[in-house]
């Protein structure tokens, strides 16, 4: 697609967000989003994995990480850049396919704690609505939260850890 797709479009017409409540404190979750080992548990949807997963979490750095279908076979990588993270409230970075032309995405993970329950917000802001349409259309909403339903369970042992 062109650099220019979504140019004009509304942000709300282009954005998807979805959030969930979590009995644990906002460092759990931003420790669970922020480190590979713990990444690699929950993100994504069931049965398809992440079996490769690099980060250097640090605004500019980049991350990359693979999801292996129930075939067995690795799916296409994905990534992109950290553009912004404050720790144990937000984290900003760009995702997208690693596919030739393919755009990026702006995804905006919030972390709001109130009386040890924390709010997570995520924010995936679309290059176009054509972007958007063709990635919910695949399932991006429903594979979002199986992965928070993972995450659940890696928040819950983070905490009986700490």
């Amino acid at each position: 697609m062109s650099a220019n797709a979504g140019a004009g479009e509304a942000e709300a017409d282009r954005e998807l967000i979805i959030t969930r409540s979590f009995d644990a404190p906002a460092r759990l979750l931003f420790e669970a989003w922020s480190k590979p080992e713990h990444l690699k548990k929950w993100f994504g949807p069931v049965g398809y994995p992440v079996t490769m997963c690099e980060m250097d979490f640090r605004k500019g750095g980049q991350w990359r990480a693979a999801m292996t279908g129930p075939s067995g076979t690795q799916q296409t990588p994905f990534g992109g850049e950290y553009l912004e993270i404050v720790p144990n409230r937000k984290i900003v970075f760009t995702n997208g396919f690693e596919l030739a032309g393919a755009e990026k995405m702006i995804m905006t993970i919030t972390f709001d704690e109130k009386d040890g329950r924390t709010l997570l917000t995520i924010r995936t802001l679309f290059a176009s609505i054509a972007q958007k349409a063709t990635h919910v259309g695949a399932g991006m909403a429903e594979g979002i939260a199986s992965g928070l339903d993972q995450l659940t369970d890696v928040v819950a042992a983070l905490k009986a850890a700490a």
